[in-house]
């Protein structure tokens, strides 16, 4: 891959906890989030619909740097949700970046 080229990450978060636990870490959760929008590596997150986790789309350098960040994520660090990354080359968008 060009060393140049955008490497997107999607990282999915899936609660492994009731939502009253969730919930109790929104606050934290949410100051992790808006910490990743300042760095410029956070681009969308949201919740999942139904309601049994969330998604992260994040750029950064490296597939390590993006999974060292996912499990600074207060839902991770407190064992409340698994995380998977899945890095993937966009070849077509309607966004520019």
């Amino acid at each position: 891959m060009d060393d140049a080229a955008i490497r997107l990450f999607v990282i999915e978060l899936t609660y492994v906890v009731d939502l009253d636990q969730i919930d109790a870490h929104i606050p934290d959760h949410v100051r992790y989030l808006d910490q990743g929008y300042e760095d410029g590596v956070f681009l969308m997150s949201g919740r999942k619909n139904p309601r049994t986790g969330g998604i992260i789309l994040a750029q950064d350098v490296s597939r390590d740097a993006i999974i060292a960040r996912a499990q600074q994520d207060p839902f991770i660090e407190n064992g409340l949700a698994s995380m998977s990354v899945t890095e993937f080359h966009p070849n077509k968008s309607r966004v520019s970046f």
